[in-house]
């Protein structure tokens, strides 16, 4: 099975070539903008929706009128087309969803952070990247990059630069196992496993909560356009990233964690915005990060052969895991006590054993157990 793996490198480039990035950026930026007013006005005033590939006819001349794009490979222009392509598929299919969706709009210079190269004009050379009409960067290349490489990706983040690799790689299969789990997603821990494993929640934002605070503070403080501005704009991101950085890497240990251990995993499939909807535990759960958890799982598990069952959450917490009687029970109540069969346990491990049963019966394409049946 061939499937797709992004590989994630940082840059050290040279002042020159921070200014070349920095004008690449505004040179798509301005293209982006650009060909997103090109498409309202020949809509407003013509009744016309212009295509990517109509729009990509106007390059050659537009070349020839704005000297500053001649500094940029043809396919990074074209790629800026192909983004705001996207962008309006994107905005027409949540419209026929019956979604109420923003409609695409003009990229400011915070708003506009990355260039891609889709297909040629850059290659790996030893510890160094060049790219077309760029130079060559020096690459800080911690791992082999896997497969056939597709696209590079040049991004700036908090003032660093880094390259993306998106690659076609064969999937490595691990071997099979009859071991499964269910996993139930919790705030006050962050994950518990049917056979009785915790995974603490880290709660890596609100541990730097106040050193944020006091960064912001400072931040709104400094006047606009000022120098000062630019320097407490730049610690504030990078606390941002240094918690994102934290996240994901748990959320990867974790998550490879699961994957090498069990053979079928079953995992709740909740709806994350409409919890968030006001919830007075939505900063708490948008730290969290189950999607992101839930992305994992699902693209290292097709990569390793395991199988992966979302659930359903209904009533997951309020079913007796051994008799399948139903009882409501309060955020607050934490234990499960069936007045039915006198089970007792924690009411995530009870949850737990209720996703694995509920999600193997699916994964089995077997009818569901007998005693989940009879508590419905």
């Amino acid at each position: 099975m061939i499937i797709l793996k992004a590989f994630k490198f940082r840059l050290n480039p040279t002042k020159k070539q921070i200014g070349i990035f920095n004008n690449t950026l505004d040179q798509c930026r301005w293209l982006y903008n650009y060909s997103l007013e090109q498409r309202i006005l020949a809509y407003e005033e013509l009744g016309l929706q212009l295509s990517k590939f109509q729009q990509q006819c106007f390059l050659p001349p537009l070349k020839e009128a704005t000297p500053g794009l001649l500094a940029v490979h043809s396919q990074v222009l074209q790629n800026v087309n192909d983004r705001l392509d996207k962008a309006f598929k994107g905005f027409f299919t949540r419209c026929k969803a019956g979604q109420t969706p923003g409609y695409p709009r003009f990229r400011s210079l915070d708003r506009y952070d990355s260039f891609c190269y889709p297909c040629t004009g850059f290659s790996i050379d030893g510890k160094e990247l060049k790219l077309s009409k760029i130079g060559s960067i020096q690459i800080i290349q911690h791992r082999q990059i896997e497969g056939k490489v597709k696209t590079c990706t040049i991004r700036k983040q908090c003032g660093k630069w880094y390259a993306c690799f998106s690659c076609k790689v064969e999937s490595s299969p691990l071997t099979v196992n009859e071991k499964s789990v269910g996993i139930d997603l919790g705030i006050e821990n962050f994950a518990t496993l049917s056979d009785g494993q915790v995974i603490s929640n880290p709660r890596f934002f609100k541990k730097t909560e106040k050193s944020l605070a006091t960064a912001q503070r400072k931040l709104a403080k400094c006047k606009k356009a000022s120098p000062e501005r630019k320097k407490a704009k730049k610690v504030v991101s990078r606390i941002h990233q240094k918690v994102n950085n934290k996240r994901s890497d748990f959320l990867h240990k974790t998550s490879r964690k699961i994957i090498n251990e069990y053979q079928y995993i079953c995992v709740e499939d909740l709806s994350i915005s409409k919890m968030m909807q006001d919830s007075y535990l939505a900063k708490s759960i948008s730290c969290v990060s189950w999607g992101q958890f839930t992305l994992f799982l699902t693209y290292k598990a097709e990569d390793a052969g395991r199988s992966l069952g979302l659930v359903n959450p209904a009533y997951t917490s309020q079913d007796c895991s051994k008799c399948g009687h139903r009882k409501v029970k309060l955020l607050s109540e934490r234990t499960h006590h069936c007045m039915v069969c006198g089970h007792r346990e924690h009411r995530d491990i009870n949850a737990a054993k209720n996703i694995l049963a509920i999600g193997l019966d699916g994964l089995a394409e077997m009818p569901r157990s007998l005693h989940l049946q009879v508590g419905e």
